[in-house]
């Protein structure tokens, strides 16, 4: 039995009348910028997150960086995060000038850990952006309660928890400004690249709606220096057919999250979820003593698993030139060469995760 990590055709295909439906809309429409599907996706997807506003951008990562650059974050700020995520988090910080400073994870949830936040501030400290990874959301009382004490702004990385829950808050409602993607492979993915900026805060939104559009008020009037970052109407169309839809996915991911927690939380550690929280399992990972034999040992049964992330943010080539600080990252280090994703969609069967568990199943103890 072959088993895909992913199958964007077989979920795309279960709903190809609405996509196809949309598509044709948008091309009859002959307006496909910055129009009604983006308009109507913003509307939607606010009401869905709970807060007033969502502004559609390009990207994931651009989302991360306009939302900084909205909160006035740039040269000589310091923005505390995770190294222990995927490096467009930091990249995002890096790109508006402001300069990461890494914290450690917690080792039962692999999510930033409060009780680190106090030795990375600093005077220049102007917020945190904790990432929700895995589809985990962060603790974000403790987060808030921090910033909230040092007067900072709480940037959500929400990129991989669309509808994850905090002790009943949507991920990316509760900070000053939360942040998705919807790369494909997303719970809620486009059909290529876009992102969004969630808030409550009005003039942020009116700010992120000047920055993501060159920085105009009015056509040809540029207040700010801006940037083309726009969600297309074509994207938004497929996010509206696919958002309605995003609850029961999930729902479903979290029953197959069930077969392998069921089979494989004792021998082979997934974090845990944080109690109060619901869990949207964008991706399903353990560890491995030996993570490339298990990989391989997968592999040689047509079970295909990939590694997020092989090496983290603070250890990239591309950060050697950032006068960055980190501070102790010894959980993060531990865990970067031990964590494997398993194959975790919404058209997954059971009959194939309980094909991947009986893999597991012949390897005995030995990766324990």
């Amino acid at each position: 039995m072959k088993v895909l990590f992913n199958d964007l055709k077989s979920v795309n295909a279960a709903i190809a009348d609405e996509l196809n439906e949309a598509t044709r809309r948008v091309l009859r429409s002959g307006w496909f910028i910055l129009g009604a599907e983006v308009e109507a996706f913003e509307q939607e997807f606010a009401a869905y997150c709970a807060v007033k506003h969502c502004v559609g951008v390009a990207s994931g990562t651009e989302a991360l960086q306009l939302a900084l650059l909205a909160c006035g974050i740039g040269p000589g700020d310091e923005v505390i995060t995770v190294s222990f995520t995927a490096v467009q988090t930091a990249l995002a910080i890096a790109a508006t000038g402001a300069t990461p400073v890494f914290v450690d994870i917690d080792p039962q949830t692999y999510t930033l850990q409060p009780g680190h936040l106090e030795r990375a501030l600093s005077s220049r400290t102007r917020a945190i952006l904790p990432v929700h990874l895995y589809g985990q959301c962060a603790d974000m009382d403790a987060i808030l309660e921090f910033a909230a004490r040092h007067n900072l702004y709480v940037i959500e990385d929400a990129a991989q928890a669309h509808g994850s829950t905090y002790k009943g808050s949507m991920a990316g409602s509760m900070g000053t400004l939360g942040c998705f993607s919807f790369y494909p492979t997303k719970n809620l993915g486009a059909c290529g690249d876009a992102g969004a900026v969630v808030t409550t805060d009005a003039e942020l939104a009116a700010r992120l709606r000047q920055l993501r559009n060159y920085g105009e008020s009015r056509k040809y009037r540029n207040e700010v220096m801006g940037y083309n970052s726009r969600l297309d109407e074509m994207q938004a169309a497929i996010l509206r057919v696919k958002l309605p839809h995003l609850e029961q996915w999930n729902e479903r991911r979290r029953n197959l999250a069930d077969i392998y927690l069921s089979h494989l939380a004792e021998r082979f550690c997934p974090p845990s979820v944080r109690p109060g929280c619901v869990h949207n399992y964008h991706l399903f990972v353990v560890q491995a003593d030996d993570r490339d034999k298990l990989q391989e040992h997968l592999r040689a049964h047509d079970i295909e698993t990939l590694v997020h992330y092989p090496t983290p943010s603070h250890l990239q080539p591309a950060f050697r030139a950032i006068k960055h600080r980190c501070c102790d990252l010894s959980v993060t280090e531990r865990l970067a060469p031990r964590i494997l994703s398993l194959p975790m969609f919404a058209t997954l069967s059971d009959e194939q995760v309980e094909h991947v568990v009986r893999c597991f199943d012949s390897i005995g103890s030995a990766e324990r």
